[in-house]
């Protein structure tokens, strides 16, 4: 070996073997005896066999396995036309169209085949044109991925590049720290001697902590390019399958077998983190990799907006088919009864239309007017009608939808509000087909780790020998006395007193109202000198300068601890921080301190904390933890070595750790930390003096939302040691299923007898505007659900952090009796979940009057029970009137069951919000899927409909968007039925008029134009710009929200209305033009209007009206609103001229028909003026009615808006009055917990004022 290699071997030899440290399960020593899983290989299920370094045979079957390219495209080249048109053409207006349009080839529809099939081509294009649009979106970012790099062996130890995509199983590659891993690998060698390397699965389940993996001993001397020169081994194991967290298989190396576990396989999309490198085998590529087949495809999706649609469109399909049978009941009643009579129409017996002019002598029977086969010529009528009044079908609503959707969304992503600067990264609508639904949310069903919280612990307080540190003053405080107009002044009792009364508080605040009686009352002196030092070590700071790290209190800051009393309690509260770990000290060289790195953020927080205090961890051996600590008698920083003994990890059983350390003494100590129910309960009798008042403050911390871990010690004597020693070594080195159980009988042994040092309390910290996120939502009328995989403590932490929960509510826990779990009978376990529903729902239905809300808080296991069919009603029942309900020790299944239940059990528009991959089947199941992309994880993002880069963005993704979109689509989808019925009637009108002669009233290029440009602007311009109110209003007022679950806008009252509108409008149009223009000369010259006349005047008064109707309609107005309605008027008379100017071979009867038939004649500009303001009278009436005795929210907001002063706006009475009848009070929120804390705040003083008299 050269020397460089030599010199790197010894480097990397130096490393701690991590997997020494360890004494539980997650590394346990590797065995060759046959699991019984190991006895499934080769069998269905097991068969995969992967040649390692040999990736030539997998190039033929049985062993051809697919190559590492992944696709997430919906079509290719050859699927996309067949595809994308029965995509089109499964929507009924669609379908109906393409059949007319291919009547229109058979001679039987009443226009020119060009006016039917131009506007479907256009409608049909423009939709598929969207479509490969976003599926070109998908083909770039599945690009993106293919083409990134890994190092790749291709012989005698030589790594080089390849991408991604052209991966096979079999090859043997390199992954470097911070990098991703291409597919899922065999891990073979890591930089660490022995085998150990860290892994980020953030991408799969949206955790931050790092988990451990560790390589085969068998395989820990590939650990350099050279050895892989002859490398061969074969992996015989399962099929590919969606399972993340289990692996069976082995590995045949050097003519030997290995079982393989989970600890030695590498996921896809995980991330190599605080190793150097590591060597793994292709085990599993492309769609065959676990993360892949967990990332399945979203399903279809409609928003109950374009589900009603449907029906609007079925009704107005009715109207279709009522007015053609009515059209065809006529024809044939006219023609057998009074046609016949009528001479001029000349039609003989045979039925043959005489050619007159000669230019047809081979002219056929009109099959429409056939007197002698009434019922034939009836059908045929009825199939002209519905060609005809097609028009009440509007053919563009959808592709007009469509068009608004996408530029909604594009609108949504460009808010420069929804941008975050930490991420660089903003909102993305990835599907605009739901963005009205937006608007209708209720309930919001949401994770809890990267999507309420960072995953990022900051030390808060602490609490040690019953006495508590830390700044007490919180945001709720803040709020509360900022509600009272009353400051915090901080007070100092004299030492004498404290002692006197209590040890348990060094300070104690109050309100600055009556100060000077409250000094009397308790005998306090106010330190001038020390106010600003007080108030500065309480109240709480707007920033963390140090990351992790948010302590605030001057007693235990600066080594001012050293003055205190009980020093040996702190000092070996600090000592637990600094050593009960299984951390890594890292140089920092920014901010010239070490950094940390370990398995869960909270060991994080304490080694910074302990850091901070002078307890600084700096380096460990294999058996040596090394501190540089503060010396109390001498007060300067020495360096101690602790010889590092055992160390009996944390697990979910347990809950608590423990490290056995002897000193330079020879004193051996045991250090434990844990939940405080476990520490509690293995207190010795001489070790809980501070037990009560560390109960209290236990309470208060988990008020305040914060996570708490009980710290405790034992002096240790050696004989004991020995004796224990020995015991624990022989268990630790048991082979078997039992290994696990005889240590942890072992651990029971010497983890007792322990003295209670206090309790530290970090923060799980929430991202920014979290709380006020969710009293906003609240206040909007909306419920939200915490889904979380975390146990129960640390969920409820949350719900308080959060302010999901508050003091005064009344919670009600489900949860397995000990009995009933024990018993593992489903029966028993049945009987006892229903039980606890049921006296819960009883605790409810009596205490529903009072004030107090409610709280339902289920563990995962109870959970399973009571998702069963017979119990889910009762358990549902129960949840849904709660104001919250937390979730805890969920699985992936269970949030997509829960999330699937709710949303069919209230029928309510649902929201999922998470950001791992176990987070997708979730916001699958939700009407809405938001992803949180803020961090690294993208599964959940691309199983998601939106993507949010924090969860705060949701307030105004909602509120404003949601609100304005769900608006914006109602209004828009109304005037298009309303403008489609007022066209389409006049056919029938004039059908009528005519004794149901067929002849149509508008020219065919009229049709065409009236959907596809002269009515299409404005009402794109409408669904995309329209404001009811601004979105700063919006946020003010969160209960206009409320229209949208309400659906305010788009009930079958206002669908009714408007039609009806459209009814009366076509009326009129109609009415008033035939009985002005027919009695009376048109023209000065004495000529009449023709057909060709009024139909042309007939079409103006319709632009007209739909135009100024979308107008009324229209709250907010911009430039792009006054260009779409009035150039669409003027567009019309533009065409008018063009049309009219075209040789009357092309234009035919429109030939120059504004410029010498209808324009020189004023009756034909007052007739449009007259009908137009007749027509939208009744309307407008409407409103006005509406807005004087019947006004909405949004109405009145309006009027204040515009009838008030910008300046004055704020200050003005009523529109604080209507403000705070807006953010009404709610039981859970921000502005709940204040309320609850003002209310503290009055009773605290009203007590003290009975004191002080």
């Amino acid at each position: 070996m050269a020397p460089a290699a030599a010199s790197s071997t010894r480097r990397k030899r130096g490393k701690v073997r991590w997997s020494k440290l360890y004494s539980f399960a997650c590394l346990r020593p590797s065995t060759s005896e046959p699991s019984a899983a190991q006895e499934l290989i080769g069998q269905p299920g097991f068969s995969r066999v992967v040649f390692c370094n040999e990736r030539h045979l997998h190039n033929r079957n049985p062993y051809k396995y697919p190559n590492n390219y992944i696709s997430t495209t919906k079509y290719n080249v050859l699927t996309f036309l067949p595809r994308a048109l029965f995509e089109q053409f499964r929507r009924v207006a669609n379908f109906y169209f393409l059949l007319a349009a291919g009547l229109s080839l058979a001679s039987l529809a009443p226009f020119s085949p060009p006016s039917l099939i131009t506007p479907l081509v256009f409608v049909v294009g423009i939709s598929m044109l969207k479509e490969a649009v976003e599926d070109w979106h998908r083909f770039l970012q599945d690009l993106d991925v293919n083409n990134r790099t890994v190092k790749v062996h291709v012989s005698n130890g030589e790594f080089v590049d390849k991408l991604w995509k052209e991966l096979r199983v079999g090859d043997v590659v390199k992954v470097n720290k911070d990098e991703y891993f291409p597919s899922d690998l065999l891990l073979l060698s890591s930089s660490y001697e022995d085998g150990v390397c860290y892994v980020e699965t953030m991408n799969l389940d949206g955790e931050t902590n790092l988990k451990i993996k560790r390589c085969l001993e068998a395989t820990l001397c590939l650990n350099e390019d050279e050895e892989f020169s002859k490398f061969k081994a074969t992996v015989r194991c399962e099929d590919p399958n969606p399972n993340l967290y289990t692996f069976v298989g082995n590995l045949e190396f050097e003519n030997k077998s290995y079982p393989l576990s989970p600890a030695q396989l590498l996921l896809r999309d995980s991330k190599l983190r605080n190793t150097d490198y590591i060597y793994g085998v292709v085990i599993f590529s492309g769609h065959d990799t676990k993360a892949v087949r967990n990332s399945t495809r979203s399903p279809s999706k409609r928003s109950r907006v374009e589900k009603k649609m449907d029906q609007i469109i079925y009704l107005l399909f009715s109207m279709l088919l009522l007015v053609s049978l009515v059209s065809s009941i006529g024809s044939s009643l006219f023609m057998g009864h009074d046609m016949v009579d009528w001479w001029y129409l000349q039609l003989p017996e045979d039925n043959k239309v005489p050619d007159l002019d000669g230019s047809n002598p081979e002219k056929d029977d009109d099959q429409f007017f056939n007197t002698s086969k009434p019922v034939k010529s009836a059908i045929l009528q009825f199939i002209r009608a519905i060609i005809l009044y097609g028009y009440l079908i509007p053919i563009s609503l959808y592709v007009s939808i469509e068009v608004v959707k996408v530029l909604q969304a594009m609108l949504i992503n460009r808010d420069v509000e929804m941008y975050d600067e930490v991420t660089c990264k903003s909102v993305q609508a990835r599907t605009s087909n739901l963005n009205e639904e937006l608007g209708r949310v209720e309930m919001i069903v949401s994770d809890k780790t990267g999507t309420l919280t960072c995953n990022q612990m900051e030390f808060r307080k602490c609490s040690i020998a019953g006495i508590s540190y830390g700044g007490n003053i919180t945001e709720i405080d803040l709020a509360a006395s900022k509600r009272m107009n009353a400051d915090f002044e901080a007070l100092e009792f004299s030492s004498d007193d404290i002692e006197k009364i209590s040890q348990s508080f060094e300070a104690f605040e109050f309100l600055a109202s009556d100060v000077s009686a409250q000094k009397a009352a308790l005998g306090c002196r106010e330190v001038q000198d020390n106010t600003n030092k007080g108030i500065s070590r309480l109240s709480k700071t707007e920033e963390c300068v140090i990351k992790g790290f948010n302590f605030r209190d001057e007693r235990l800051m600066n080594k001012n601890w050293i003055h205190g009393s009980n020093l040996l309690e702190i000092t070996m509260f600090f000592r637990v921080m600094a050593l009960c770990h299984t951390g890594i000290p890292l140089e920092d060289e920014k901010i010239n301190k070490l950094r940390y790195e370990a398995e869960s953020p909270e060991e994080v927080a304490f080694l910074i904390a302990s850091q901070e205090f002078g307890f600084q961890f700096c380096r460990r051996t294999q058996s040596v933890m090394v501190l540089k600590e503060i010396d109390p008698s001498s007060r300067k920083e020495v360096e101690r070595e602790y010889k590092l003994l055992n160390l009996l990890e944390f697990s979910s059983s347990r809950k608590r750790m423990s490290v056995i350390v002897s000193t330079e003494d020879g004193q051996i100590l045991l250090l434990c930390k844990g939940a405080d129910s476990t520490i509690l309960d293995r207190l010795a009798d001489n070790g809980r003096t501070h037990e009560q008042a560390t109960t209290l403050h236990l309470s208060n911390f988990a008020e305040d939302g914060l996570r708490t871990l009980a710290f405790a010690y034992r002096i240790v004597e050696a004989a004991e040691y020995e004796r224990w020693n020995t015991i624990f070594t022989q268990a630790k080195t048991t082979i078997g299923p039992e290994r696990e159980e005889l240590l942890e009988k072992a651990s029971e042994i010497i983890e007792k007898d322990l003295i209670l040092l206090g309790v530290a309390a970090v923060e799980d910290k929430l991202q920014k505007g979290v709380p006020e996120c969710i009293d906003k939502l609240a206040q909007a009328g909306l419920k939200i659900w915490l889904l979380t995989g975390d146990k129960r403590e640390t969920a409820i932490n949350i719900g308080f952090a959060c302010s999901l929960l508050c003091q005064d509510m009344k919670q009600f826990h489900l949860s397995l009796s000990r009995e009933a779990e024990s018993n593992n009978q489903v029966k028993a376990m049945k009987e006892d979940i229903l039980h606890q529903i049921e006296s819960s729902y009883k605790v409810m239905r009596e205490e529903r009057n009072k004030e107090s809300p409610f709280a339902l808080v289920i563990d995962g296991k109870s959970l399973e029970i009571a998702l069963r069919g017979d119990v889910k009603d009762q358990f549902l029942q129960l949840a849904v009137n709660c104001a919250s309900v937390i979730c805890c020790r969920v699985s992936p299944k269970q949030k997509a069951l829960i999330t699937r239940l709710v949303k069919e059990y209230t029928g309510r528009t649902t929201l999922a919000i998470g950001d791992g991959a176990n987070d997708v089947g979730m916001i699958q199941e939700a009407d809405i899927g938001v992803g949180i992309s803020g961090m690294e994880g993208m599964q959940a993002v691309m199983a998601s409909d939106f993507s949010l880069p924090q969860f705060r963005f949701l307030e105004r993704l909602l509120i404003v968007h949601g609100h304005w979109c769900y608006q914006r689509i109602s209004k828009m989808v109304l005037y298009f039925v309303y403008k489609n019925v007022a066209f389409g009637l006049t056919l029938f009108y004039y059908e009528l008029y005519t004794s149901f002669s067929g002849e149509v009233l508008y020219d065919d290029w009229y049709m065409t134009m009236f959907n596809v440009m002269l009515t299409s602007l404005p009402v794109i311009a409408l669904g995309v710009l329209e404001q009811d109110v601004s979105s700063d209003v919006c946020l003010q007022f969160p209960a206009l929200y409320r229209q949208g679950p309400r659906n305010v806008h788009f009930s079958w009252s206002r669908i009714i209305g408007w039609i009806l509108n459209g009814v009366v409008s076509s009326l009129v149009i109609f009415l008033a033009n035939i009985y002005i223009l027919t009695p009376i000369a048109f023209r000065q010259n004495g000529y009449v209007a023709d057909i060709n006349t009024l139909g042309a005047i007939t079409y103006t008064c319709i632009i007209w009206t739909v135009n100024c109707q979308i107008a009324l309609i229209t709250s907010h107005f911009t430039w792009i609103q006054h260009l779409s309605i009035w150039g669409s008027i003027l567009l019309w008379y533009i065409f008018l001229v063009l049309y009219g100017a075209l040789p009357p071979h092309l234009s035919g009867k429109s030939f120059q028909v504004l410029i010498e038939a209808i324009g020189p004649a004023p009756l034909y500009w007052m007739v449009t003026l007259l009908v137009v303001i007749v027509s939208l009278l009744p309307y407008f009436i409407h409103i006005v009615i509406q807005r004087s005795f019947y006004p909405m929210d949004d109405h009145l907001i309006q009027e204040m808006k515009y009838c008030l002063k910008k300046d004055d706006m704020t200050d003005n009475q009523m529109w604080l009055r209507e403000q705070r009848n807006s953010q009404r009070s709610t039981h859970v929120g921000f502005s709940a917990r204040v309320d609850a804390k003002v209310l503290s705040f009055k009773e605290q003083l009203a007590s003290k004022e009975i004191i002080s008299l």
